[in-house]
């Protein structure tokens, strides 16, 4: 079967990757073929020791998945990457992947995509490859940020495009709108309800701590959110709080707590997902247990005006 591709980690999977995805989709479907992502895992990064310490992921493999066949794609082929992968030139990569291995004739890429071990084998170098093994290749320009919803956010990307790299930049800053506008969906993490020390039930606001699938998540800055919450199938609304619980005076550890509104049944050993929509305030330190419930109840009853206000 001869199939139209793509390749690249595609973390995030966002507005700009979306462009790619939906040509490579659109040009299958037109040339009755299979539309595939060939992505890698894990990040190369990892494999390569470049920063590795401090790289954070925008989707699990799991979450990257979904994303893709929900724009219409129907493959995606994971190839593993480890120090051999990295080394093997462009031409022997589209050869004993693309051709021979994935039936690939037609491969799309991103204005800015590089494949192979050398950094200087860029669109022109590629299609040149790509000529004598009948593998055409095409190019989508980048998308600017403007380009899909209005300005006003309080970080704006350089160069007016979407990036992976500029919306880890946005979570850690705590700019939710921005990070969510520019991937096209509400930024998510996925993890497993596990027991906490119960403080917040102690106080009237019990919390389900999570634990992540995906240890390498990008968290968003530590603080408290509106989030829409899925438990066992079902959405809520809720408080998440990210952060280091300061008044505590515990150990530093930071914690994913989210107060499910209108909500008690037992869920530990559940999966969770939680989607951030709003973010309400950084976190803080109080100076006394009374002062920090009192103000998980205006924090609550904000989270109620938010998504009321939504509706």
């Amino acid at each position: 079967m001869k199939r139209v591709a793509t390749t690249g980690i595609y973390d995030g999977v966002h507005n700009g990757h979306r462009a790619v995805l939906e040509k490579v989709a659109a040009q299958a479907q037109a040339q009755g073929k299979e539309s595939m992502v060939v992505t890698f895992w894990p990040h190369p990064r990892i494999v390569l020791g470049q920063d590795a310490d401090k790289l954070r992921l925008l989707n699990s493999m799991e979450e990257k998945r979904r994303l893709i066949a929900g724009i219409g794609i129907q493959r995606v082929e994971v190839i593993p990457f480890d120090a051999a992968l990295a080394a093997m030139p462009t031409a022997e990569f589209f050869d004993y992947y693309l051709k021979q291995r994935l039936g690939v004739d037609y491969l799309i890429i991103g204005h800015d995509h590089r494949l192979g071990n050398r950094a200087l084998d860029d669109f022109e170098a590629m299609k040149a490859l790509g000529a004598p093994l009948g593998i055409t290749i095409e190019r989508v320009e980048a998308v600017a940020y403007s380009s899909f919803f209005g300005m006003g956010n309080s970080f704006v990307p350089k160069n007016n495009t979407v990036s992976s790299t500029k919306i880890r930049e946005a979570l850690k800053g705590g700019d939710i709108q921005t990070a969510n506008d520019c991937l096209g969906y509400r930024y998510m993490l996925k993890g497993t309800v596990v027991e906490g020390n119960r403080l917040g039930r102690g106080m009237g606001f019990p919390t389900a701590n999570m634990r992540l699938d995906e240890p390498l998540k990008q968290l968003p800055a530590d603080g408290v959110y509106a989030v829409l919450a899925t438990v066992a199938g079902r959405e809520y609304r809720g408080a998440l709080n990210i952060g280091v619980r300061p008044t505590l005076k515990s150990a530093p550890v930071r914690v994913i707590e989210t107060h499910i509104l209108d909500f008690d049944e037992d869920i530990y050993g559940q999966s969770i997902e939680v989607r951030f929509v709003h973010r309400i305030r950084d976190e803080r330190q109080f100076k006394s247990m009374d002062e920090l419930k009192t103000q998980i109840a205006l924090d609550k009853a904000e989270t109620y005006r938010y998504f009321n206000n939504l509706s």
